[in-house]
């Protein structure tokens, strides 16, 4: 028998006979109640007459020692019949909970699919098991997410080693490889390195966005996006993008580092999917004990099925007309994990002329 087979036991054990006790109990209180007045009736009863008794309809019936008698035979025979009770209603308030761990055990083999349906009737155990089955839900979620990530962040990174590689080896293959085709691919070469290092940095940065939030302080959000725009301006201008800025001081609590993460992933999505002569509008302000940061830019059209799945990982918008693929697709999968660290809630719709509008509201927290 199994240590779980026996803390099963155990438990039933326990139930049994706490459920036999109070049986038991129950049994001698009765008992107790009614022979108590015989006895007091019995001891006042004057000498000379006949003791007080149970009587029948034919006459003198039992007489208190036969009571008396009757009834701790009657308290011997209630021990087992009370255990037996005891033990069947123990049993069947355990079966739900003996189908819960089965069922969790099978589940933690790797069956992240079965789920408990313990059904009727509601009460305790049942709320247990729809917990637990939400629970295992999220889990199946979860790991399904995460070998997606895994799957696409080799496919991606495998991607520029393999230009890599294939350049270097047609360089050193060619017979009349010189100086300047050396160079040439080595610059190739070094272009894809920097790729990859921008590629690592947003797994990164994708990575310590999921790992939540550590440590609360409290910040003007107008001052993080301030900062951020200072950096990209000149890159905004070169792209003839203009931006329109309604900052109006957002004090709330989070992270500053990822608050930053947060607010430079999207103006940089904002600028990178635009067009020449677009324009990018972000806005801070409060609106009663919530911040509200929101990001509208102009752009390509985004088919309205389509918001939802840009914010997982390595998701990207079609390619343009000349087959290229801005971006790595983590830039939006890094501001909702950002949004959901800080319970923060994100809304992200598509505008009929094109573009994007993308609002987040952090709600109030002490530092």
């Amino acid at each position: 028998m199994t240590s779980q087979q026996l803390a099963r036991r155990s438990l039933q054990t326990r139930l049994a006979l706490a459920y036999a006790a109070g049986i038991y109990a129950a049994g001698v209180f009765v008992l107790v109640l009614v022979l108590v007045p015989l006895v007091s009736v019995d001891g006042a009863t004057p000498k000379g007459r006949p003791s007080s008794g149970v009587t029948t309809g034919a006459g003198r019936g039992i007489g208190l020692s036969q009571l008396l008698t009757g009834s701790a035979v009657a308290l011997i025979i209630l021990v087992p019949v009370a255990l037996a009770l005891g033990w069947f209603v123990a049993g069947r308030f355990l079966h739900p909970l003996r189908t819960i761990t089965a069922t969790a055990r099978i589940i933690s083999a790797g069956d992240l699919h079965r789920r408990l349906d313990l059904g009727e009737p509601t009460d305790e155990l049942t709320e247990l098991g729809r917990t637990l089955d939400d629970l295992f839900a999220r889990l199946q979620a979860s790991f399904d997410a995460h070998r997606r990530f895994v799957a696409n962040a080799s496919h991606e990174l495998r991607t520029p080693l393999t230009g890599q590689r294939t350049l270097l080896e047609v360089a050193l293959a060619a017979p009349d490889t010189d100086s300047g085709t050396l160079r040439s691919a080595c610059q190739e070469a070094l272009a894809l390195g920097e790729h990859q290092e921008r590629l690592v940095q947003a797994l990164l940065a994708l990575a310590t966005s999921e790992r939540g939030v550590a440590r609360w302080d409290r910040f003007d959000l107008a001052h993080v996006v301030e900062e951020v725009l200072a950096i990209r301006r000149d890159q905004a201008t070169e792209r003839g993008i203009d931006i329109v800025e309604h900052l109006t001081p957002a004090v709330t609590a989070g992270d500053p580092k990822l608050i930053e993460s947060l607010v430079a992933n999207l103006v940089d999505n904002a600028i990178r999917h635009n067009h020449a002569g677009g324009h990018l509008e972000i806005t801070t302000r409060t609106s009663g004990a919530q911040v509200v940061l929101e990001v509208t830019n102009s752009g390509p059209v985004i088919p309205g099925d389509q918001v939802q799945r840009l914010l997982q990982p390595f998701q990207r918008l079609a390619p343009d007309r000349h087959g290229r693929r801005d971006g790595y697709g983590l830039g939006l999968a890094i501001v909702d994990a950002v949004a959901q660290a800080h319970s923060a809630t994100l809304t992200a719709t598509v505008r009929a002329e094109g573009g994007l509008n993308v609002s987040i509201r952090f709600g109030s927290r002490r530092a």
